[in-house]
């Protein structure tokens, strides 16, 4: 039975879940054009109020690379809103503050009016993972693409 929500609630993830009440789950990867395509035809063309990414990349133990990786997932997650968020809308983006953490938060000001950090309570005191929240799109995209239209997204 549904929980009652007024919208559309979409996730997405590379790993199955337990189905949850008023969620529309797409099992795939988020960098592949046939997952965004399943997207696009849930979203319908509609834009969205929140768009919550906690993407990470398998970490190699390479300072330089997992920071380059992490970026580029933060990357996706900011160009996917640009496209697909309203312009009031807020974007948060799961990082770690020792992977490229002031360049990641340099973009979120050029991109976001307003950022904001936020450590989760339930994330260890020791943990460096940190939360960025970015409202109001400085540069929202008027026109939604599909997803063969989104070449960085397709990788």
């Amino acid at each position: 039975e549904g929980g009652g929500i007024n919208g559309t609630m979409i996730g997405l993830d590379m790993l199955p879940m337990e189905p949850i009440a008023d969620v529309d789950f797409i099992l795939g990867d988020f960098r592949e054009a046939r997952v965004l395509r399943q997207l696009d035809k849930i979203l319908e063309g509609r834009k969205v109020d929140v768009v919550l990414s906690d993407m990470a990349p398998n970490l190699s133990g390479i300072p330089t690379a997992d920071a380059a990786r992490m970026e580029h997932l933060i990357d996706l997650a900011i160009e996917f809103s640009q496209f697909h968020l309203k312009p009031p809308g807020v974007l948060v983006v799961k990082c770690f503050k020792d992977m490229g953490f002031s360049q990641i938060v340099e973009t979120f000001r050029r991109e976001f009016k307003v950022v904001k950090q936020v450590k989760p309570k339930a994330s260890r005191d020791k943990s460096s993972e940190i939360f960025l929240v970015g409202r109001g799109l400085k540069n929202p995209t008027v026109k939604n693409l599909s997803a063969e239209d989104e070449p960085a997204l397709d990788i």
